[in-house]
């Protein structure tokens, strides 16, 4: 490993001159075939490095949309995928291309010159241009599908690469199809699944795809159709791995990706993940810390029989809130809207008042407004007390950092 601290980075190669031939020296005696840069290059840095040092360099974003490109399965991830390469490697072709098959997507590379570099370009950006028109058709499909789902209570699980969402998601349904890996980028498709909460409450659950420091900006355009998703969430699950001891700073970043994204105003809910891998003392300690900030923060375990339940009550706080309590009047003989009272919402309580049936229960918008019009008197509860349940946090008020 190389490192150098300088007030900006060389315009020209990055790395200051000594540096390099530092390098370069480091290059020989290791006899290594690969520099990889943490950070991303711009093509002139990239190019006059490789002429210096004579050896394959590829930045922090390359390395990241390869990583990418073996972790994508469903034919949508592949198009964004490929979509974030090509605009990467278009800036970079004069560099690039006696190995641009590594990116290419049905392009060929026949020899050099520049009138292969012309014909590259060509190729590339009608490649660009036909896989943007594609995922705008994947974009309308999702907008529909959240259409149908508009009634329903929606949480979306966002957080660092590898902080546990999928294993999260399993773990609230119980479902083995959710794919769960030990490794970063495991889930590039979002995933919705209905999860049973009990008390006859349900919630939509969606894992997302996870985010890392200095997230390459094409992947963050590349991916917004899929963290639509997220936009459309009624609460925010901020998945953090509390064993990771540089939580603090990939809380930081999710933070600055989903501002970035525009996604501010939803109500988040930080969950601490992976709890089982703290010992009792540094569980108490980070739990005496974050609530004294956060007092809402829940800490959970995907592995531990009941680790995930503090997760769940908070889902049907968050969700209740949303179902108000009202006083549905109607006549006992209604029985298809009683039992649609009792299937789709939450009976608090049942009563009879003169000739007519009194259900006091939590209703969606939805469900309120098909008892309205088939002719039932619903009344909002009026309540005189201030709940004392814990509410989740805007996404401005999560912005900082948990600090000491």
């Amino acid at each position: 490993m190389l490192t150098q601290q300088l007030d900006r980075p060389h315009p020209g190669t990055y790395l200051g001159k000594g540096k390099i031939e530092e390098l370069k020296a480091m290059v020989a005696e290791k006899q290594a075939t690969l520099i990889i840069f943490d950070d991303e290059l711009s093509p002139s840095q990239g190019k006059n490095v490789e002429t210096s040092v004579g050896t394959r360099v590829v930045d922090r974003a390359e390395l990241i949309l390869d990583i990418f490109a073996t972790r994508a399965r469903s034919s949508e991830a592949k198009m964004q995928v490929e979509l974030a390469q090509l605009e990467y490697t278009l800036p970079r072709l004069t560099r690039m291309w006696t190995h641009l098959e590594k990116f290419r997507g049905g392009i060929g590379v026949r020899g050099p010159g520049e009138t292969q570099l012309e014909s590259d370009r060509r190729l590339i950006n009608h490649r660009i241009k036909l896989l943007k028109e594609r995922l705008v058709h994947v974009q309308q499909n999702r907008a529909v599908q959240r259409q149908s789902r508009a009634s329903s209570f929606k949480a979306s699980l966002v957080g660092y690469t590898n902080a546990g969402k999928s294993s999260i998601l399993r773990g609230l349904t119980g479902s083995d199809d959710v794919h769960v890996e030990d490794r970063l980028f495991a889930t590039l498709d979002p995933l919705t699944r209905e999860v049973d909460l009990g008390e006859n409450a349900q919630v939509l659950v969606t894992d997302t795809v996870g985010f890392i420091r200095k997230l390459p900006h094409h992947l963050v355009a590349s991916f917004r159709a899929t963290l639509e998703e997220t936009r459309d969430a009624d609460l925010l699950l901020h998945v953090v791995d509390a064993s990771h001891p540089l939580w603090e700073e990939q809380r930081m970043v999710v933070d600055d990706v989903l501002h970035e994204l525009g996604i501010t105003e939803q109500p988040v809910l930080l969950v601490f993940n992976k709890t089982d891998l703290l010992s009792e003392e540094a569980l108490l300690a980070m739990q005496e810390r974050v609530t004294a900030l956060v007092p809402n923060a829940v800490f959970v375990s995907s592995t531990s029989e009941h680790g995930l339940d503090p997760l769940r009550r908070s889902l049907r706080h968050a969700m209740r809130a949303r179902r108000p309590v009202a006083e549905v009047w109607l006549s006992p003989r209604d029985g298809k809207l009683l039992a649609e009272i009792h299937a789709q919402g939450e009976v608090l309580e049942q009563r009879t008042e003169g000739e007519q049936m009194v259900i006091r229960a939590r209703l969606t918008e939805r469900l309120r407004g098909r008892l309205e019009q088939a002719g039932a008197d619903v009344r909002p509860e009026v309540r005189t007390d201030v709940s004392s349940e814990a509410r989740p946090e805007s996404a401005s008020d999560a912005r900082p950092a948990v600090t000491s």
